[in-house]
């Protein structure tokens, strides 16, 4: 790779926001954005958790802190970006990866609190997020936020009605921030991932019966892993992916060819 081509994937002196990153898909964007030479600022709900992250990547080499909040709290994302902003007085990316499914089943037994659940958590968060960021974003001159949402966003499977119409939502959600973002030098892509190995989707790839008829649909014949997301967010993330917004990239091992 030449030294040219390797700055552009490059976020040196650059500050992410990661939510939903103690474990799985945004422990790997927190540690390969920290690798790109960023300054992470990783967050979900238990302190104990982010602090084991952060902790990984310093001793990795990398400059990280750790944020406990709540996606689905307006005050508990104020006080992520206050803290971010406080200690290093920019942000730069916002990856919006913290979601919520807490059931599965037919619509007809969903209730009022688990719409809301799904919801605040998977639509609200990462809009207030990024309203929050806006401004930082803006001084930033090439905010970028990576709205991670999924294949069900795309075509809803049984059993995951709410999930999928929360991701379906943040995929629109996403073109509305490009559109409207777009001048102030703020780009807004999504992210669709598959089956990616995690404690999140374990209920199907801990089923024999469950992963195996997902993965008759996959081409390539496996689960996808976190790294793999990873990869692409930074390329989103950084200068690399310069002239996208408003995209919606699947990973998925061609689950929906």
């Amino acid at each position: 790779m030449t030294n040219a081509l390797h700055e552009k994937f490059r976020l040196d002196g650059r500050v992410a926001i990661v939510t939903g990153a103690s474990k799985g898909i945004g422990a790997a964007i927190a540690r390969t954005l920290a690798e790109a030479g960023a300054s992470v600022v990783v967050s979900s709900r238990k302190q104990g958790a982010v602090d084991a992250v952060a902790s990984d990547i310093e001793a990795s080499g990398g400059r990280a802190i750790a944020v406990a909040a709540h996606a689905g709290r307006s005050e508990d994302l104020e006080q992520l970006v206050a803290t971010t902003v406080e200690r290093f007085e920019r942000i730069d990316v916002v990856v919006n990866n913290a979601a919520s499914n807490p059931s599965f089943g037919p619509l007809l037994d969903a209730t009022d609190d688990l719409f809301e659940k799904v919801m605040s958590v998977n639509l609200k968060g990462p809009l207030t997020l990024a309203r929050l960021a806006h401004p930082h974003l803006v001084a930033s001159g090439h905010g970028s936020i990576v709205n991670i949402a999924s294949v069900e966003g795309l075509s809803p499977s049984d059993g995951l009605a709410l999930y999928s119409a929360s991701k379906a939502a943040l995929i629109n959600l996403t073109g509305s921030m490009a559109r409207e973002w777009g001048a102030a030098g703020i780009r807004a892509n999504a992210i669709c991932p598959g089956l990616i190995q995690t404690r999140f989707s374990a209920a199907i790839w801990q089923d024999e019966r469950a992963r195996e008829s997902t993965l008759r649909r996959v081409p390539s014949g496996r689960m996808g892993q976190p790294e793999e997301i990873a990869s692409l967010a930074l390329f989103l993330a950084a200068d690399a992916g310069s002239y996208c917004t408003g995209g919606v990239y699947v990973v998925d091992g061609g689950y929906m060819i």
